[in-house]
């Protein structure tokens, strides 16, 4: 099945593991303008990102964004 990105779920993923977005790019060292980026939906983070990030944060790549079907 295809899917298309939703929203990103990456500031959901932040409160549950107890971090801040600074702490996130400070451990990755990322600009935290680029986790804001991706938040907001002006960017859509790389899959080598999206690894660093879940295994950061200790979750699974597809629960960094809604994952809608596309039934085309």
């Amino acid at each position: 099945m295809k899917y298309e990105l939703g929203r990103c779920l990456l500031e959901d993923r932040l409160l549950e593991s107890g971090k801040t977005k600074d702490e996130l790019a400070r451990d990755l060292l990322y600009k935290p303008e680029r986790l804001s980026d991706y938040i907001e939906r002006k960017r859509v983070m790389p899959l080598q990102t999206a690894l660093s990030i879940a295994d950061t944060l200790g979750c699974e790549v597809s629960e960094l964004y809604e994952l809608i079907p596309n039934r085309r």
